[in-house]
C-alpha cells in the first residue's frame, strides 16, 4: 500500500536568533531564522524529493505565524503543527564560539512546543509515512513527553522504520541524569541512529568510537544502522558487520555549523528510503556517507539552516568539482 509521506517527524519548530553582524552601536545583531532539528531535518529531505510531515507545536503568535510560513515554504506539511494561545513559539540564541562551535541559550520555560499533548497527536499523519523521526527535546517535559512516547508507540504498532538523534542540549533538562534516561528510551525504539562524537563519549563514558559503537550495539541490538558523525573528521557508518569511514568535505567558506547535523541525518534517512535497511553494505553506505558528508558541508557556508538546504543536483555537482 502507497503512504502519502515518505517521512514524518514530531519535535520543536523554533526560532533560532544567530548573530550576523554588529550595529554601528557595537551590539550584536540577531537574524531570527527558522529551526529545530525535526524540521531541519524534513526540509533537507523535501528539497531531496521527499515527502515530509511535520507533528508539533508553535504559539499563537508572530514567530509561530513565520515558522508556519517557512515550513509550508520548504515543502514541508503543515497539518500537524497546532498553535497555543496561551504559551509562545520558544526562542534559541545561537552564539558561534571562536572554533565555529555553538552555544545555545533558549526561551522554554515553558516554550509552546512543550505543549503537544498526547490526545491532539494526529497519528494518521505517523501511520500514513514510510519512517518516523524524533529526537530527545521533545522528551524533556510532560505532556509532549507523553505525545512523543505515543507517537512512537504509533509508528512501531504500524511497522514503520524509526529513526533518533539524541540532539543533545544540556541547558534544557533538569539533569543530565534525566538526559541520560530519555536518551536510553530513544535508542530502544529505533532502527536507524545518527548520534554525534561528543553524544556517544557523553553517552557511554568511551573515548574510542569504535568501543561507544561497540557498547550501543551490545545494548540496543534492534538498531539495524548507527551512523556517527564527526564534524571535521568525517563521518562513520555501522551496520551488521560492516564499518565504514568517509573523509569530511572541508571548506574556507564555512562560517557557522547550525543545521549541518541535521543536513546529515536527513541524507541517512534519504539512504534508507532509495537502498532499504536490509540489504546495505560498503558500497551503498560510502555513497551514502559521501552525499551526507557533502550536503553538510554546503550548509555550513550559510546563515541558518531550515531554508538553506540544497537540493540533490547541488550535491552532487559539488561533490563532483570538490578539491579538497
Amino acid at each position: 500500500m502507497s503512504k502519502r509521506f515518505d517521512v514524518t517527524a514530531l519535535g520543536e519548530l523554533l526560532i533560532d536568533f544567530t548573530q550576523n553582524g554588529m550595529s554601528e552601536q557595537g551590539n550584536p545583531v540577531f537574524e531570527a531564522n527558522p529551526g529545530g532539528a525535526p524540521c531541519n531535518v524534513l526540509s533537507m529531505l523535501s528539497r531531496l524529493g521527499r515527502k515530509t510531515a511535520f507533528i508539533g507545536k508553535v504559539g499563537n503568535d508572530g514567530f509561530g505565524k513565520q515558522l508556519t510560513e517557512a515550513i509550508k515554504e520548504v515543502g514541508i506539511n503543515a497539518e500537524g503543527l497546532l498553535y497555543d494561545d496561551e504559551v509562545h513559539t520558544t526562542l534559541a540564541l545561537v552564539h558561534t564560539l571562536a572554533d565555529g562551535d555553538r552555544d545555545f541559550s533558549f526561551y522554554r520555560n515553558p516554550g509552546a512546543d512543550m505543549n503537544l499533548n498526547e490526545n491532539e497527536l494526529p497519528t494518521d499523519l505517523i501511520k500514513d509515512a514510510k519512517i518516523f523521526h524524533y529526537g530527545t527535546l521533545s522528551l524533556t517535559d510532560e505532556p509532549v513527553k507523553s505525545a512523543t512516547h505515543k507517537a512512537v508507540a504509533t509508528a512501531e504498532a504500524e511497522g514503520l522504520l524509526r529513526s533518533f538523534d539524541p540532539n543533545l542540549r544540556p541547558p534544557l533538562w533538569k539533569s543530565l541524569d534525566d538526559a541520560k534516561r530519555e536518551v536510553d528510551w530513544g535508542l530502544q525504539h529505533c532502527d536507524v541512529l545518527k548520534i554525534s562524537d561528543n553524544e556517544i563519549t557523553w553517552f557511554t563514558g568511551l573515548d574510542d568510537y569504535d568501543e561507544g559503537i561497540a557498547y550501543l550495539r551490545k545494548n540496543y541490538p534492534d538498531i539495524k544502522l548507527i551512523c556517527l558523525s564527526l564534524g571535521p573528521d568525517g563521518s562513520r557508518a555501522y551496520y551488521k558487520d560492516v564499518r565504514v569511514e568517509v573523509k569530511p568535505f572541508l571548506q574556507k567558506e564555512t562560517i557557522e555549523t547550525t543545521g549541518a547535523g541535521d543536513t546529515f541525518g536527513a541524507c541517512v534517512i534519504d539512504g534508507v528510503l532509495e537502498e532499504g535497511i536490509d540489504n546495505l553494505d560498503a558500497e551503498k553506505l560510502t555513497r551514502i556517507l559521501t552525499f551526507a558528508n557533502a550536503a553538510a558541508s554546503i550548509v555550513t557556508t550559510k546563515k541558518g539552516a531550515l531554508r538553506v538546504m540544497p537540493d540533490r543536483a547541488t550535491v552532487e555537482a559539488f561533490i563532483a568539482s570538490f578539491k579538497g
